[in-house]
């Protein structure tokens, strides 16, 4: 029997992964918005989707009727059937590399699009190479790191280059981005992503590769450029005026942002430079507190790394899976974004802000991921992208700039 086709499909969206940390603020997010007409809760249990629900309800009373359905990650058959109801599937299981695989391949076999917050550079890599071709030709639309990873840095910079183009006639043919401001917390799912993608870089060394090479998203015979490694200690920058620090989310950020320039056709240029670093202050407490982030950064992964200090640090240090940052401080919490575009030629520097308040791993994120979703849901119309394991910029572009402007977030050019 023929599937149906996307606009038979009974719900525009089912979120899977619903009882989890980050899946319960994202069906939060859908349940006081109420943006997307139809929608359902997924999970592996009925008993906490039905909690959920409940709990829920209480506050936003039209939730209680939203529809439950059960698929387990493990369960092949579950994933393709849940596939084949929705126009799009918005996935909060991780770690991805664990529990994503299956799911990416269900959607693609079933013509339905899909988006999630993963920030695993060796998974997407894995999914680039397994189902790109096969995605592109089924006009599926396969968005990854649609979170804090990386829709600051990826829309920032397209947002940026729209500017540049429309106002200057060329791209900036560098961007920086300046981690300015930022509170927050780890969940458990985030930590256990980390571990697992230490887990299998000592078993498979090829991930190392893909972790430390610049270009190691771009399609192949495409993996090369002015960029290297991404900033390792301090530097002063004079663009912003203060002393730098590395930047932990670079190491997933700047790849996406590199194969969104590949994938829209080098829209910013061959040569295009990108950089992502934290921004402290000018003078020696800023050198000296950006001196104490990087060694910090470095001591922190470097305990990761050895198995007895990640013993340690998993028993009396990170969260577990299921726990994070508490109300007060989702609540809380914010982050903003400076970018600095250079264009070649020209004295005029473009600069840019991105903002969004709430924990931005969470909070923030349940906006960034609920409003991806819906943009795929609704907003197929808009896009010029083909199928294919895509980024958000290259996916779903300027609409969803302007659904997250419309949702709170500040993506604004400010000179």
């Amino acid at each position: 029997m023929a599937q149906p086709t996307q606009d038979e499909r009974e719900f525009d969206i089912i979120l899977f992964g619903a009882t989890g940390f980050a899946g319960a603020l994202v069906a939060e997010y859908f349940a006081e918005h109420n943006d997307p007409p139809r929608w359902a809760m997924a999970g592996r249990n009925l008993e906490k989707l039905e909690k959920l629900r409940a709990e829920l309800s209480d506050d936003f009373p039209a939730i209680a009727d939203v529809d439950l359905v059960v698929a387990d990650s493990n369960d092949e058959a579950s994933l393709e059937a849940m596939a084949e109801r929705a126009k799009v599937i918005c996935s909060t299981v991780g770690p991805y590399a664990k529990y994503g695989s299956a799911l990416v391949k269900a959607c693609i076999d079933k013509g339905t699009h899909y988006c999630d917050l993963t920030g695993e550079a060796q998974w997407v890599r894995a999914m680039i190479d397994a189902h790109h071709e096969q995605a592109r030709e089924a006009g599926v639309r396969i968005v990854t790191c649609c979170g804090f990873d990386s829709i600051p840095s990826d829309l920032g910079t397209l947002m940026l280059q729209h500017h540049a183009l429309e106002t200057h006639g060329r791209p900036c043919t560098q961007v920086k981005f300046f981690m300015a401001k930022v509170r927050g917390g780890f969940s458990g799912g985030t930590v256990a992503s980390m571990l697992e993608l230490l887990e299998q870089a000592s078993k498979d060394r090829s991930i190392l590769k893909v972790l430390g090479h610049p270009y190691s998203l771009n399609p192949e015979g495409e993996r090369k450029g002015p960029d290297g490694s991404d900033q390792k200690w301090i530097r002063y920058d004079e663009d912003a005026r203060a002393w730098t620090a590395p930047f932990l989310m670079a190491a997933i950020n700047t790849k996406i942002v590199r194969r969104s320039n590949a994938l829209l056709d080098y829209k910013y240029g061959r040569e295009f430079r990108y950089s992502e670093v934290t921004r402290m202050s000018s003078g020696p407490s800023g050198m000296f507190a950006a001196a104490m982030m990087a060694l910090g950064l470095g001591g922190f992964t470097m305990a990761l790394m050895q198995e007895q200090t990640r013993a340690l640090l998993e028993k009396f240090v990170l969260p577990s899976p299921g726990e994070g940052p508490s109300r007060e401080m989702i609540d809380s919490g914010f982050f903003e974004v400076r970018l600095v575009g250079h264009i070649e030629g020209r004295t005029e520097i473009v600069r840019g802000k991105v903002r969004g308040e709430r924990d931005p791993g969470y909070g923030a994120t349940a906006t960034m991921l609920g409003e991806s979703a819906i943009c795929l849901a609704l907003d197929q119309d808009k896009f010029e992208s083909e199928g294919g394991i895509l980024t958000p910029a290259s996916a779903m572009g300027m609409p969803l700039v302007e659904r997250l402007r419309d949702a709170g977030m500040t993506f604004e050019v400010t000179s």
